[in-house]
């Protein structure tokens, strides 16, 4: 059985991996850095999104955590927040030549706040999700986000979106 935590998971894992393919071919083979960085750009949009459409519209119906500090709302307002800052370091790595030193210094400062919402993702929300949200239905909303992955593999259109907006329509 499939769960959206676990798919999430190994979401974070690949987009990880691929930081580090990065850092790990010369700066002279840029044919090899565009296309894994082509690649991984498209992942982070769609990741992004697909959690937009079908992960955070059921966090925002949990109960406060017992343990957890912040609520459900405050979490999904960080991680839009995220989102938009993600996008727009992607979007500055654009106006940079490939293999450059400040396309690299481009790439990595989209690996550090993708790093750090990942880490407060699996510490906040993934972890609500397991304590509150039953298998079954994360079973569903993972075989729906599988879909959207497919469905959009080659890429979408990023826009950002207004934190406090989105979680009012979600809500």
């Amino acid at each position: 059985m499939m769960d959206i935590t676990d798919l999430i998971l190994t979401d974070h894992h690949e987009q990880r991996r691929m930081f580090a393919l990065l850092e790990e071919i010369p700066a002279e083979r840029t044919d090899a850095l565009a296309s894994v960085w082509g690649r991984l750009k498209v992942l982070l949009e769609v990741h992004a999104r697909a959690e937009e459409l079908l992960f955070y519209p059921r966090l925002l119906k949990l109960q406060q955590d017992r343990i957890n500090i912040e609520t459900p709302q405050a979490e999904t307002t960080d991680a839009i927040h995220d989102h938009n800052e993600i996008r727009d370091a992607i979007a500055a790595v654009a106006g940079n030549p490939v293999g450059s030193d400040s396309w690299q210094r481009a790439v990595s400062k989209v690996n550090e706040v993708n790093s750090d919402h990942m880490a407060e993702e699996e510490r906040e929300g993934l972890t609500d999700f397991r304590r509150h949200v039953s298998r079954d239905e994360r079973h569903t909303i993972a075989v729906d986000f599988c879909a959207f992955e497919a469905e959009h593999a080659s890429g979408i259109t990023p826009h950002d979106q207004d934190p406090d907006d989105y979680v009012a329509a979600n809500e």
